[in-house]
């Protein structure tokens, strides 16, 4: 229940656990912290938690996939398109993962305000506002085929059926042979949290360090 006069405008900010006030609004990068964005992320549940296992697929592992799946389909990615693919979901550390039915419904309203959490989180890490087309085609193409897979393998499509509303994944292998599978395992939220964490650590260390993509310790 609300605790604002019927004359003041509704609450627009939400307080992250780092103390953060985030306002949905006008989101300033200096309110975005990674850990916020690592908890968040790791408790958000894909396909509305409609998937096989203890534990939810969370969004915080569905990003590292998706960064596995752009680093195949491009090994000389650089370290800060690496992140911006690893952060290409992060909005929904606030707003959650609404699927994409829902999306449609509501419209320009959800991606105005998703758009406008993007920017402030690509700022807050040292990446442009807008990234490049190519970088997005990248991710979208990442996510794609993450999602593929998400479904056939959690949450119970025939690969017919996936194949029909994402594509069956071309010019993609899961082992760099014909195998068509990830073997994804939903992963308990502190694991999750954990690892999403431990891979923004991992590509800011190559950032700083200036490795160039393809050296051996560019991959992980």
């Amino acid at each position: 229940m609300s605790s604002a006069r019927p004359d003041e405008p509704p609450r627009a900010w939400q307080r992250m656990l780092s103390g953060r006030r985030l306002n949905l609004l006008d989101p300033s990068p200096l309110d975005v912290e990674i850990s916020d964005i690592a908890h968040g992320l790791a408790r958000v549940a894909r396909w509305n938690g409609q998937t096989y296992g203890d534990h939810a697929f969370s969004v915080a592992e569905h990003s590292l996939v998706v960064e596995d799946i752009a680093l195949k389909l491009k090994p000389d990615l650089t370290p800060d398109w690496r992140l911006a693919v690893l952060l290409h979901d992060a909005p929904e550390y606030v707003i959650g993962d609404m699927i994409s039915p829902f999306k449609a419904v509501i419209g320009e309203a959800y991606k105005a305000v998703e758009a406008r959490l993007q920017a402030a989180i690509h700022l807050r890490f040292g990446l442009p506002a807008q990234i490049p087309v190519t970088i997005k085609k990248l991710a979208k193409r990442a996510d794609i085929i993450c999602a593929y897979f998400e479904a056939v393998e959690l949450a119970g499509f025939e690969e017919a059926e996936a194949a029909k509303i994402f594509g069956r994944p071309r010019g993609f292998s899961a082992d760099g042979g014909q195998k068509l599978a990830l073997g994804l395992k939903p992963l308990p939220v502190a694991l999750a949290e954990e690892k999403f964490m431990e891979r923004f650590e991992f590509l800011e260390k190559l950032r700083e360090s200036g490795h160039k993509p393809g050296s051996r310790q560019a991959s992980r």
